[in-house]
C-alpha cells in the first residue's frame, strides 16, 4: 500500500519563519499547531499556536526541519494544503494555499469549504 502524502506541506519561507518563531520562544516548543475555527464573514479561519507537546489524535507533519501538529477537527479542511509565509510592505503573515477552499472573504481573513467535498480526492 503506497504511503499517503502529508496533509500539509511548507514552503522554505514558511519553514524558516517557523524556526525563527520557535527560537524566540521562552518555553521549549516542538513546533506549531494548526487549527481551524469558526470566525469571519466566510465562516472559517486558520489558527496557529505554539505546540509544547502532541495532543491525542493530532496529525504530526515534519517538513523542512519543522514540526507541524494538526488539530483533529481541522484535518479534513487542510488535506493537500501548502503553508507559505509572505512579507509585504506593511504586513507579513502565513498564507495557506488550500485546494479545499470554495470561497474567501474580501479581506482574506476567513474562508469557506463545501464540507461534502472537502478532502475528497
Amino acid at each position: 500500500m503506497p504511503a499517503l502524502p502529508p496533509p500539509i506541506t511548507l514552503t522554505e519561507r514558511a519553514a524558516d519563519r517557523v524556526k525563527a518563531l520557535m527560537a524566540k520562544s521562552d518555553k521549549p516548543i516542538m513546533g506549531l499547531r494548526i487549527g481551524v475555527r469558526t470566525r469571519g464573514c466566510s465562516g472559517l479561519t486558520y489558527v496557529l499556536d505554539y505546540a509544547e507537546e502532541q495532543k491525542p489524535h493530532e496529525d504530526k507533519v515534519e517538513d523542512k526541519g519543522v514540526t507541524i501538529l494538526i488539530d483533529p477537527s481541522a484535518s479534513l479542511f487542510l488535506i493537500g494544503s501548502e503553508m507559505d509565509y509572505v512579507e509585504e510592505d506593511l504586513e507579513s503573515r502565513f498564507v495557506f494555499n488550500n485546494p479545499n477552499e470554495t470561497g474567501r472573504c474580501g479581506c482574506g481573513e476567513s474562508f469557506s469549504v463545501d464540507k461534502s467535498k472537502a478532502a475528497v480526492a
